[in-house]
């Protein structure tokens, strides 16, 4: 086992917010950078260029903000921290699922979207969306792109692929529902780089529910399918994770359960999806134990699917990087829970789907915290 504890020494200039400097593991090329001036929940995205793009929140975890950090250069350097929401307080933090998502689209445009705060919609909470703007010096105010469905509590997510196609998607009740075994995942789709979004529908007809305290995730692969991951909520003891798939730009979705988990409890739990040289990929907790499969975007099937080694079974909040060359590194917490902070934890996998080196292991996962995962041109950093 590596272990390797990466603290706050000296901050490189990439303005507020940014990274602490980082540890390297040389026989995986991974590198672990911790967020500066208490920054938490990264997530981050790699542009069709290599370019890097991450956001992150800072503030009262009921009400703080978003913001962006992006890097030319494989992620040596960052720009400056720009706020990503321009009403203040209006992202959140607490319960690590309902955070700022991050993907890119065409021309490496930014598409950000968050729960937003009660402090901003106290009667019904807003799903919002925004984008950096054409010079990538702010970001767009930002939407509630949620107009029909409503009682949203879990996190959502959003997608964008190379052809101007934006999507928003969350679980929530239907107006005049309340039962969690009756949420339904809805997505709110843009045909134009998301400039507008058509009214939200309902993307899977099967009565599966919905985990209501859990995140989901979205994707779009490269070829333009669309995928979201989330956890069921049928007859309260099935916690199933169900994914979603659309082969026509998010107008019908086909659906599959890929794991089992019968437990009385919401478990708070987030997905993960990545696309590389090796394929589309995503990863889910069962049992505090972290899974990871590969995507046939034709099947909508997920095989290969690996665990994460070790006895651990405290593990959430996946992430996900494929390499250039077809590594996959895997990344989770262990020891998070609510209002409690844990450790980093990651594990590359060669193409073959053999674990190359021994896990790594990274002290000091804030309350709220969560890990986030990017590939290099010469290997992986992780950033917590």
């Amino acid at each position: 086992m590596t272990t390797i504890r990466a603290i706050a020494l000296l901050a490189v200039a990439v303005g507020m917010g940014g990274f602490t400097s980082p540890d390297r593991l040389d026989r995986t090329m991974v590198t672990v950078s911790r967020l500066a001036d208490g920054g938490i929940q990264p997530q981050a995205a790699v542009d069709g260029l290599g370019g890097v793009h991450v956001i992150f929140f800072r503030g009262e975890p009921a009400h703080g903000d978003l913001f962006y950090i992006g890097s030319t250069d494989s992620g040596r350097s960052f720009s400056s921290a720009i706020r990503v929401n321009s009403t203040p307080g209006a992202a959140i933090a607490t319960g690590t699922v309902r955070g700022g998502q991050i993907a890119v689209g065409r021309t490496g445009r930014v598409h950000v979207a968050w729960n937003g705060s009660r402090s901003v919609g106290p009667a019904s909470t807003p799903m919002f969306y925004t984008q950096l703007n054409n010079d990538r010096t702010a970001f767009e105010p930002e939407r509630n792109v949620m107009h029909g469905a409503y009682n949203i509590d879990g996190g959502g997510a959003v997608a964008a692929d190379r052809n101007g196609h934006v999507y928003v998607a969350w679980h929530a009740n239907a107006p005049g529902e309340r039962e969690e075994g009756k949420r339904r995942v809805w997505v709110a789709r843009s045909v134009d780089e998301g400039r507008t979004f058509e009214p939200e529908r309902a993307a899977f007809d099967e009565p599966t529910g919905a985990c209501g305290c859990c995140g989901l995730g979205a994707f779009a692969d490269r070829r333009g399918v669309m995928y979201v991951l989330f956890r069921s909520a049928f007859d309260v003891m099935n916690r199933d994770m169900y994914l979603l798939t659309s082969r026509d730009l998010g107008t019908h979705f086909s659906g599959r359960r890929i794991d089992r988990w019968d437990v009385g409890a919401c478990v708070m739990s987030t997905q993960a999806f990545a696309e590389g040289a090796s394929g589309v990929f995503t990863a889910w907790e069962t049992k505090g134990q972290i899974y990871m499969g590969r995507i046939d975007p034709d099947s909508g099937n997920v095989s290969s699917v690996t665990a994460a080694p070790g006895d651990d079974r405290t593990r959430k909040h996946p992430a996900l990087a494929v390499g250039a060359d077809g590594k996959v590194l895997v990344a989770w917490t262990e020891g998070t829970a609510w209002n409690k902070g844990g450790t980093g934890a990651w594990q590359v996998f060669g193409v073959d789907g053999q674990v190359i080196g021994s896990a790594g292991h990274a002290d000091g996962v804030p309350v709220w915290g969560l890990v986030a995962a990017y590939a290099r041109t010469d290997g992986f950093t992780i950033v917590y």
